[in-house]
């Protein structure tokens, strides 16, 4: 809000990824501000690979021609190209917001690529990857700092949150440490062996597979599976939290979708590695094959019981092989 107040006026256009393509509500979803105050443009994936269509954000670009073009996602699990976006705006005179929110731990650990040097702006939330508190960050190139700060304060904010802005200072000099590099490698780690267990036990991976932390899978699978309100309330039941979420060019209604959305970067802080993750995707596919079977529901409720207790959420906030992790 901060970003759109300091670099648009209201009813400029901006192009945003489609939300049913993994983007967000406030990348110009209609029943957000972002929708309601600016025009929209998106743009998504391709129906063959899942994955963003470079070509066709061009063509959109050149079509609309935004003043600003919004890139990052909520959930998408593939690498970005932000150089190819900065390429794209810089052609059609559009500036560029890069929403890093999920991946701003493994940006800052160097296993994604970064968008500042490609983009105007750069936003992201402190928790999530990065691991911190509940809050925001915005950077932006020097010419725009002044019109930022004042778009925060007194634009859109009131009294600051200090035991936030002390979290936060917290978190990021975690990330300066080597350890935060060896948890985000094994976030990513354990994300390829979920995502391989879970292909093996029959599910599909949308866009096949995963670059990052998350990943989407599609329980439907052209009607012959469940929902993803049905598998998100299934889970539930065994104490394994995931949420519903739509998939790319989705069948179903946003309120019960056709896929669930998984992450691992709270597992990896609890000390899970690879081993864990194939049993936890084990657990995942059985309940989503059975979904009513209440001899599968106790085995599987037994299974996480057993597992938290190995791993309890006080015990360490680094992998057990990083040098000089003792929390």
């Amino acid at each position: 809000m901060s970003v759109f107040l300091a670099a648009l006026q209201h009813g400029d256009t901006i192009l945003g990824m489609n939300l049913a393509h993994g983007g967000h509500l406030t990348h110009g979803h209609p029943m957000n501000f972002s929708g309601i105050n600016f025009k929209v443009a998106d743009y998504g994936v391709s129906p063959d690979t899942e994955q963003i269509d470079y070509d066709e954000l061009q063509k959109k670009a050149e079509e609309s021609r935004p003043q600003l073009i919004i890139c990052g996602a909520s959930a998408y699990p593939r690498t970005i190209d932000f150089a190819r976006i900065g390429e794209i705006a810089r052609s059609v005179g559009a500036q560029v917001m890069a929403d890093i929110a999920h991946i701003a731990g493994l940006v800052a650990a160097g296993l994604h690529p970064s968008p500042v040097p490609h983009c105007e702006f750069v936003t992201t939330t402190t928790h999530k990857t990065l691991r911190g508190p509940r809050g925001g960050l915005i950077l932006c190139r020097e010419e725009f700092a002044k019109a930022i700060d004042k778009a925060v304060f007194p634009g859109v904010q009131g009294g600051p949150l200090v035991h936030i802005i002390a979290a936060k200072a917290v978190a990021f000099g975690e990330a300066l440490r080597d350890e935060f590099k060896v948890y985000q490698q094994q976030i990513l780690d354990n994300a390829q062996a979920l995502a391989d267990e879970l292909t093996a036990g029959g599910l599909r991976i949308v866009s096949g597979g995963t670059d990052n932390h998350l990943m989407l899978v599609d329980v439907f699978a052209n009607g012959q599976g469940i929902t993803g309100k049905a598998a998100e309330k299934a889970l539930d039941a065994v104490h394994i939290t995931v949420n519903k979420n739509t998939i790319p060019f989705d069948q179903n209604s946003p309120f019960v979708a056709s896929g669930i959305r998984l992450g691992t970067p709270a597992l990896t802080t609890r000390g899970m590695k690879e081993d864990e993750m194939r049993a936890i995707g084990k657990m995942i596919s059985a309940v989503i094959h059975e979904p009513e079977s209440e001899a599968v529901q106790e085995r599987v409720r037994r299974e996480v019981r057993e597992l938290t207790a190995r791993f309890p959420l006080y015990s360490r906030r680094m992998p057990e092989n990083s040098a000089g992790a003792s929390q």
